[in-house]
Parts: structure tokens; sequence; C-alpha cells
């Protein structure tokens, strides 16, 4: 490993036994991607930091880590980051400016990726885990993912991606996602794990007793059902989509849910439909009851739509973690 010259320095080897594993979480949301890791790896990994520059969603992360993220990630030095393994990062999709490697970092530069980037440079983790829409692959006709995929590579890593639905993972909900592990040790030769293509519907998310707050107003609902119809005689099938208990999955929670929920809506017995709760929400995404939302239910909305279906995670998560012990019984530092 490169040693670290900024305000840390490297140290001495310690067993895999004696030592947990260290891991970052940047672009960490309300940690979805870290809460999957830490079900997967359990008491072998620890988190030494963690960046988010929305101030809504450091909130929810403190209130379930006990730790804030730090803000804004390209103002803080890759120098000022303590020693890690494991890197996680749901970074947004930002086009390159040039196709291919052609200039090496400058090809990232101005994105936020070329952050993640910089910090790979000066930690060189033994794991990266990166999470992104699926159409990151072939975002600006596939050069975007190209060009992550060699920066990595040149760093030395064995670059895998895959494109899960986390309607296989346990959750009922259509949403597709790409999800790329990376590894230092090119002796590694990962495969991602089979999805366990469990069998839940709609209902499995439902609560019980709902306030009348989530049932959309009269208007809305009319509103709805015309540009459902202006949507079809245009040929289309854009426009609200329904589920009842019965519905195998429910459509993507993007973070515009918020605005009028058109995208799920439930099913009411003489009533007009209702917008998920925000609970419900969170056990969309694959998070547990005990999870805390301190926020207002326009940010939880926004939350755990921007959030990742947490099953999937931990599953990737015990995927890496099982080939770990196997190839390599010594962490560096």
């Amino acid at each position: 490993m490169v040693q670290v010259t900024g305000n840390y320095i490297q140290k001495e080897l310690f067993d895999f036994t004696n030592r947990k594993y260290r891991a970052i979480d940047l672009f960490a949301g309300i940690g979805g991607i870290r809460l999957g890791f830490q079900q997967a790896f359990a008491n072998n990994i620890e988190f030494v930091f963690s960046s988010e520059i929305d101030r809504f969603a450091r909130m929810t992360y403190q209130a379930n880590f006990s730790e804030e993220p730090q803000g804004d990630l390209t103002t803080i030095s890759p120098l000022d980051i303590p020693p890690f393994d494991i890197l996680l990062a749901g970074f947004p999709c930002q086009p390159f400016s040039n196709a291919g490697l052609k200039k090496g970092f400058e090809d990232a530069r101005g994105t936020l990726f070329f952050d993640i980037a910089k910090i790979i440079e000066a930690h060189q983790p033994e794991i990266i885990f990166l999470e992104n829409v699926k159409n990151f692959r072939t975002h600006d006709q596939g050069n975007t993912f190209k060009v992550v995929k060699e920066i990595m590579e040149k760093l030395g890593y064995q670059v895998y991606a895959q494109v899960f639905n986390a309607k296989h993972f346990g959750v009922p909900q259509n949403r597709e996602r790409i999800y790329i592990v990376a590894f230092s040790d090119q002796s590694i030769h990962f495969e991602f794990p089979v999805p366990p293509n469990s069998s839940v519907k709609v209902g499995d998310i439902l609560e019980k007793n709902v306030a009348s707050k989530y049932t959309i107003s009269d208007r809305l609902w009319q509103g709805h059902q015309k540009r459902k119809r202006e949507h079809k005689r245009k040929g289309n099938g854009f426009g609200y989509s329904l589920f009842n208990n019965h519905s195998p999955y429910t459509s993507t929670i993007s973070a515009r849910y918020y605005k009028d929920g058109s995208e799920i809506l439930i099913e009411q017995e003489g009533k007009n439909p209702r917008k998920l709760t925000p609970k419900e929400a969170a056990r969309l995404q694959g998070f547990p009851d005990t999870f805390e939302i301190p926020v207002s239910d326009t940010q939880a909305y926004k939350q755990f739509g921007n959030s990742v279906a947490v099953p999937v995670i931990h599953s990737i998560a015990s995927q890496i973690m099982s080939y770990l012990p196997i190839q390599r019984q010594t962490h560096k530092y």
C-alpha cells in the first residue's frame, strides 16, 4: 500500500483476525450502503470517515449511526482522510469531457468521480464499491463507465460490474442499479451473488393504520387521471402507477416522490389512492423498522428515493467478504 504522507502515516501490518476492516462512506446519503456492509461484515468492519453534502441527509445519518458525515467532499483533501481498506460510494452520474483515457485523471476532472479517484490514488484501498443508476453503463455512449473502469484499472484494480434488480432480493420494488466492485488483489476472481428471488408482495411493506394525510386530494387524483388519459392518447405509458396488497412490486421510488407520489400510489377501498408513508418508503428500500427518520416527510421521501436497496448491498457485501479470508490472511497498514 502506498504510504499516506499527510496527517496520517502508514502503520505496521496487522493480522486479519486482530483488526477490523476500516471503511469510508462517500456521497453517503442516509447510509444505505454502509448499513448493507455493516449487516454483512458484522463486527469485522468499522467506519472511519463519511461525507455527505446534504444537511438533512446528514441529520438522518447522525440519528442512525451516531456520526455526522463531513460536508462537501470536493473541499476535503485525501490526506485528511484516515487510512482505510474499503471505499464505498454512491456517486452521481456525470459525463466526462474526453473519450477514453487520453489524459488519465484529466478525463475525470470536473466530475465527482475525480475526487474519488484522488482518494483511491492516495490510499490504495483493498476494495472499492460503487453504486449508480442502471444507465451508467451506457451513459454518454458508454464513455462514462469506460473512463471510470480504466482509471481504476490504471490504479491497479481488477474491476467487476453487474446490474441487479431489487425485486429479486426480497423487496417489492422494480429498481435496477449497477454495482461496481474492484479489488487491489489481482488474484481474486470475483463473482457476484445469485439473486435469491425471494417471494414478496407490496402488502408485505404496507402499514396497517395510515393517517388520512397520505390520501391524495380529489384535485390531485383528478389531475393524475387526466394526465394519464392524455398520455394514453399520445400512445405512451406515462402517468400515475397504482398498486395494491397483492402487487408483486412497485415502480422505482425516486427523489421526486415527495411532489405528488404519482409513481407509486396505493389503492384504498372507497377512497382516493394514497401515497406511501415514509416508513413504507424505507421498507421499500429494505431498511429495518428500527431505522430512525428524524426529518420531515418531504425530506424523508427525497432521502429514501435517493438511497439504495439495502438487501442488494448486503448480498454483494456478503459475497465480497466470502473472498477475503480465503484470498488473504493479513491486512495492510
